[in-house]
């Protein structure tokens, strides 16, 4: 596990990156990722790329998603139902 100037380890970082795009952690951990970005290449890079995924999606309306092949649209969905599944509070 790298851990970047005694800080937050990649590791933790990358299980925090959503709530920090969103803007859903507390002031403390967002400063302490944000010490972490400025340290570590790999870690700023992860977050450009999913700011930019994030960009990308924005721009797909209603009819693309029609359009969609229905086996890629029903393993997209899949996948986020997955994720989801994931990240919600255990029972």
């Amino acid at each position: 596990m790298t851990v970047i100037d005694e800080g937050i380890p990649c590791q933790v970082f990358v299980e925090l990156v959503t709530e920090y795009l969103d803007g859903a952690l507390p002031t403390d951990d967002v400063a302490r990722i944000e010490a972490h970005l400025a340290l570590c290449p790999g870690c700023a890079s992860v977050v450009e790329q999913l700011r930019e995924t994030v960009r990308l999606a924005r721009q797909i309306r209603e009819d693309d998603v029609s359009r969609m092949d229905p086996g890629v649209r029903a393993d997209l969905m899949a996948a986020f139902r997955e994720t989801a599944r994931h990240r919600a509070p255990p029972d």
